[in-house]
């Protein structure tokens, strides 16, 4: 099995219900929603979107960045 190495956080734009905004994850991070979403059938966006929906329903709501890990 190959050992990944650390790589630092890429900052990438999304929209969400309109409004864009920055989201700040790690590569792997940013592999990973994007396997979802494929998986899914849903642009990333679209399950960004999801996630901050669900996200906004706990309290306090954790931040996106954190609810996408």
């Amino acid at each position: 099995m190959e050992s990944v190495g650390y790589a630092p956080p890429v900052k990438r734009s999304v929209l969400i219900a309109g409004h864009q905004t920055s989201v700040s994850l790690e590569p792997i991070f940013w592999q990973a929603l994007e396997v979802a979403a494929k998986d899914l059938g849903v642009p990333v966006n679209a399950l960004v979107a999801q996630i901050d929906a669900a996200r906004l329903e706990s309290k306090p709501p954790p931040n996106l960045t954190s609810s996408i890990r």
